[in-house]
């Protein structure tokens, strides 16, 4: 069994000898071979030429950058101070003028309980607007904005003022010649319209006296608004703008929601002179805001020299922007036929019984609506299809008015009034904002003044309408019939101006 190990050892070790010297003979034969290799000479030939397209490399593809999406910022316009103090002390203003507005149209059916006294009064502010608009946009352009709303301010406090004393002191007015003649004037031409009410008289010494003060505050607040309607879009950026509007707008509807809530109670518990003593204290405040503000830059290209011809370019530069005019046009035959407000008087005292607490009520309803679509409109993303919007809404307007006009409930009256608001609103904001985008800016306070003959006049003719129809057919048929006009001038300018159903999106790439 030894012998057996023994030779097995023997023959691992002589295979395992074998194995190696087999290894280290291919190795041998590995480096011999490459050794001969690297001794052969090496092809001396170029390598073969690179083929190059006749066209040039291909260009390198590079990815379209996708535009940063800034996220939508509702309070954009409030980023800068100086229209922040403007805003504020505007609200203060409007809070003011639509208290005044409230108590002067109560006072005035008071002493008069005449449709056509309510029609006149907005007759008597209208007059100084068409007369002196152009004027005043003309100075807006040559002199400085900021000093022309300082001292309109300042004249209507002292308007506000005198209406307190005038209202306060009535009874003690004596029948002077020029009052006595004023009495007659104004019965010559309610005799004229009154077919529906009998009960009217012109014998108040104070009447006379308060037209007089409302064709003084007319003629201020055209010098103003042309001032301040070209005065902010200079306080905020271009980008911003649109958003400046809404909130101006919005403003507007807060001042004509607080405005004519609180002077309704104030006329029913206190009197009518404390309200005008406080639309005077608005005002000026609303001066204390504006002086530190710093105007923004002017485009150096001032207006023309010659007053005639700066006004003319005014004229013409609206007439020749067809998207300016049809939403002109539109606004101003929309209101003067829709105008229901300036017979609230009378819906408060024939028709729905509420008094003066409820027509402060009814003032403030289409304030509420407005103010609540115009905080609607800063939150949501800006509209994409402007035109559209604004004849729908207009449209609704008309409607809201129609039904509005046939309400014989108060709760009713109110809701429509609000919807009304709501409407309005989307026509205010986008009218506004055309009109200011597509204008420059050494022009802004002429157009602003063509604008305010048409808009600003709108209200007041409106409300002659509606005074003098209400006198001749009733309150009822003249507001029915005036949301049936409007829904047909929604009609005629759709189909008139076909670019108003095209108006896309507000923003600076609007011309």
């Amino acid at each position: 069994m030894a012998d057996g190990f023994y030779t097995q050892s023997v023959s691992n070790i002589e295979h395992r000898s074998q194995v190696a010297a087999e290894g280290r003979e291919s190795t041998l034969r590995v480096r011999v071979f490459e050794q001969t290799r690297s001794s052969m000479p090496q092809p001396t030939d170029p390598p073969p030429p690179r083929y190059e397209s006749p066209r040039g490399p291909r260009p390198a593809i590079v990815r379209p950058i996708a535009p940063e999406v800034r996220p939508h910022d509702p309070y954009a316009a409030f980023r800068f101070g100086g229209f922040s103090l403007f805003a504020f002390g505007n609200l203060l203003s409007i809070i003011g003028r639509q208290m005044l507005a409230v108590a002067v149209e109560w006072e005035i059916y008071r002493r008069t309980h005449s449709a056509t006294a309510l029609g006149l009064v907005g007759l008597v502010i209208a007059i100084p607007v068409v007369a002196l608009s152009l004027p005043a946009g003309h100075l807006a352009d040559r002199f400085s904005r900021k000093r022309i709303i300082l001292v309109s301010q300042i004249f209507s406090a002292l308007t506000s003022i005198a209406l307190a004393v005038v209202s306060w002191q009535h009874l003690a007015i004596p029948q002077m010649s020029i009052l006595r003649q004023g009495h007659g004037v104004l019965s010559a031409i309610a005799a004229v319209f009154e077919r529906h009410q009998s009960a009217y008289h012109f014998d108040d010494p104070s009447v006379p006296i308060i037209y007089a003060l409302l064709f003084i505050y007319g003629t201020v607040r055209t010098f103003a608004w042309a001032a301040r309607s070209s005065f902010f879009p200079t306080l905020v950026s271009r980008d911003a703008f649109s958003n400046a509007v809404t909130w101006n707008n919005s403003f507007f509807q807060i001042g004509s929601v607080v405005g004519p809530g609180i002077s309704g109670l104030l006329v029913a518990h206190i009197g009518f002179p404390f309200v005008y003593v406080l639309d005077a204290l608005c005002a000026f405040v609303f001066l204390l805001l504006v002086l530190p503000i710093r105007p923004g830059k002017r485009n150096a290209n001032r207006a023309e020299k010659n007053a005639w011809r700066s006004l003319i370019a005014g004229i013409r530069f609206v007439f020749s922007r067809k998207v300016i005019l049809a939403t002109i046009t539109l606004d101003l035959f929309a209101v003067l036929l829709g105008g229901a407000t300036a017979l609230l008087p009378i819906f408060a005292d024939q028709i729905l019984h509420c008094g003066a607490v409820g027509l402060g009520w009814m003032r403030a309803s289409p304030a509420i609506g407005a103010f609540a679509m115009a905080l609607a409109v800063a939150y949501l993303p800006p509209m994409k299809h402007a035109g559209k919007a604004l004849l729908g809404c207009v449209t609704g307007f008309g409607i809201a008015t129609i039904l509005f006009g046939l309400s014989t409930t108060l709760w009713l009256s109110l809701a429509l009034l609000f919807l009304i608001g709501a409407f309005d609103s989307v026509s205010v904001i986008i009218r506004g904002s055309i009109v200011q985008l597509v204008t420059p800016d050494e022009m802004r306070g002429r157009v602003s003044a063509v604008n305010n003959i048409f808009i600003g006049t709108s209200n007041e003719f409106g409300a002659l309408e509606s005074g003098l129809t209400a006198a001749l057919f009733g309150p009822v048929i003249s507001v029915v019939g005036g949301g049936i006009g409007t829904i047909l001038v929604v009609l005629a300018v759709a189909f008139g101006w076909p670019e108003t159903r095209k108006i896309g999106a507000l923003d600076k790439t609007l011309r």
